[in-house]
């Protein structure tokens, strides 16, 4: 997989965390994988939007708990069982941040820190070199998912209006509300497929 652009802050914003999240993030940092930081006990948030999925009819084969995104239809699809799925609006990556492949979900964060990578600092030379969690400025939103494998993420997003184009350095955006329902239902270790 490519390099992510959502690489986590490798220090915690809330030192109180030496928990054992907390050694799994370090542990993720020291392998290279986008392992997002500041990691809040609780809720996502108190009332969250409603989120926007539809539940659809999907092929494919695939058992419940199962995540699928179409990159060309910029969707994503968590299978529910018996052929159902719920489907989400979704940002992906630009013309040549995208990949296909599968993985599986390696961690849960919400209100993650974010570091941004040498590859965005090129093009963003003034971004800081932490984005506090919780910032209007931190492109994680709410939460993320991290993928195993690489440096990749599903996760929120403080731009809205990003949702449904080609728009990351490859990791997977969606609305927070969005993230926030999907987080909900997926249990670590969940398979990941990305097709083109």
């Amino acid at each position: 997989m490519r390099s992510c652009p959502f690489r986590a802050a490798s220090v915690f914003t809330r030192a109180a965390l030496v928990t054992r999240a907390a050694l799994v993030t370090r542990a993720a940092l020291a392998i290279g994988v986008c392992a997002p930081v500041g990691l809040v006990a609780g809720v996502i948030g108190a009332a969250p939007a409603r989120a926007s999925h539809e539940t659809v009819n999907a092929g494919g084969g695939y058992s419940a708990g199962t995540i699928v995104i179409h990159t060309r239809e910029r969707r994503l699809y968590y299978y529910v069982g018996g052929g159902r799925a719920l489907r989400y609006r979704v940002g992906v990556g630009r013309a040549g941040k995208q990949w296909s492949g599968t993985s599986y979900i390696s961690g849960k964060y919400l209100n993650p820190a974010w570091r941004p990578p040498e590859e965005v600092r090129r093009d963003k030379p003034h971004l800081p070199d932490v984005v506090p969690g919780g910032s209007p400025h931190n492109p994680m939103g709410v939460a993320a998912m991290t993928l195993a494998g690489g440096e990749y993420a599903i996760h929120g997003t403080n731009r809205p209006s990003s949702i449904g184009g080609f728009v990351s350095y490859g990791c997977i955006r969606m609305l927070n509300e969005d993230i926030t329902d999907l987080y909900r239902r997926v249990d670590t270790n969940a398979t990941v497929v990305v097709t083109e």
